[in-house]
């Protein structure tokens, strides 16, 4: 069990950092958010996020901390994690037991464009991460990676006892590049690390890149919804209060080596080191034109589709086998894409109207 309640949370202003954020106040954590609040999507949200958490927008600065008005136990500072510098001084001032590693340059179809910008925070920003988290004796360091690992593979259900060597997008590239990252450091310095591949996560409060506020914009808005490869795909879709409870749970308890371990045999999701990948998500993968049709049902309206060919980077399905959360943790998420979309889509009306 982590002895140090004190944790580092990246991404802060993000989907998945706010929720865990809020999670682990509510358990008597002491927080720190750390964000660069880009514009890669509207920071009207992000600073929303924030002012949820007690963090008024006026209030931000660059590599400050700044106090939450709404939890003693929180506070947040603007920061790049490719700041080597400003990253070190914060470590410096603040003994982290446990660092979250959800910061990260986030989509797909981005990634093809601008690769640059994943370098600079995935791999650069990681690298600092990882540095720090050795150099300060974190006791658990554990990190978002994703689904998109998995690429061409076309085994169902995708396990993490299997290899991801053939990833189809550079956002892929980078994260497969963090777990490899991890291990080395779980190796040199024995720093117990822990990735979690995330699969289509979705909620209130979500990103707007993704396909939940995508596709209920268009439906609300009259707009054409673009529906690539006819259709014809498939995802593991998975409610924000079921990747929280993963997180939490894996948190708490640091990576340790394999006894089982086979050098002879090496299975990719453990090591004969402090070094453990898991998959979180729903385990039931969904046709794409279901969701449509059940966010269809949630906003009470019906879209107007355009039928378009397969994107660059994209997968033509994600299946989540979960069976090392559940055998280890006890825990597989179990919340229904009905009940899901119906909680997203009354937090979207609710939002929009006050935008």
């Amino acid at each position: 069990m982590i002895q140090n309640k004190t944790i580092l949370i990246t991404g802060g202003a993000g989907f998945i950092g706010f929720w865990l954020s809020e999670r682990l106040l509510a358990e008597g954590w002491q927080v720190i958010g750390l964000d660069n609040i880009n514009d890669y999507y509207d920071v009207r949200l992000k600073y929303a996020r924030l002012a949820e958490l007690g963090i008024a927008e006026g209030d931000v600065q660059w590599n400050k901390l700044v106090a939450g008005s709404k939890h003693e136990a929180y506070r947040f500072v603007r920061m790049k994690m490719e700041d080597a510098v400003s990253l070190a001084a914060l470590f410096e001032e603040i003994k982290f037991g446990v660092v979250c590693n959800l910061g990260a340059q986030a989509g797909v179809r981005y990634s093809i464009e601008n690769p640059m910008a994943y370098v600079n925070s995935n791999i650069v920003g990681f690298t600092n991460i990882l540095e720090q988290s050795r150099l300060h004796a974190v006791e658990h360091l554990v990190y978002a990676s994703s689904s998109s690992v998995y690429g061409l593979n076309g085994h169902m259900p995708f396990s993490t006892h299997e290899s991801v060597n053939h990833p189809v997008s550079f956002y892929a590239a980078t994260k497969k590049s963090n777990e490899l990252m991890a291990h080395v450091f779980s190796k040199l310095y024995q720093l117990p690390t822990t990735g979690l591949r995330f699969f289509t996560v979705y909620g209130p409060w979500g990103r707007p890149d993704m396909s939940p506020m995508l596709f209920a914009d268009a439906i609300l808005h009259g707009k054409t919804l673009k529906v690539f490869n006819n259709g014809d795909m498939g995802r593991d879709f998975t409610y924000i209060a079921d990747i929280i409870e993963g997180v939490v749970r894996v948190i708490d308890r640091p990576a340790t080596a394999s006894a089982s371990w086979d050098a002879q045999a090496p299975d990719p999701a453990t090591s004969s080191e402090p070094y453990r990948i898991y998959n979180i998500g729903s385990s039931a993968p969904v046709r794409l034109m279901d969701y449509i049709e059940t966010l269809e049902s949630a906003l009470n309206k019906k879209a107007v589709k355009e039928f378009l060919p397969m994107q660059p980077g994209d997968v033509l399905n994600t299946f989540c086998d979960v069976s090392d959360l559940e055998n280890e943790f006890g825990y597989k998420p179990s919340t229904t894409l009905k009940s899901g979309l119906e909680a997203f889509a009354k937090w979207y009306g609710e939002w929009y109207s006050m935008m």
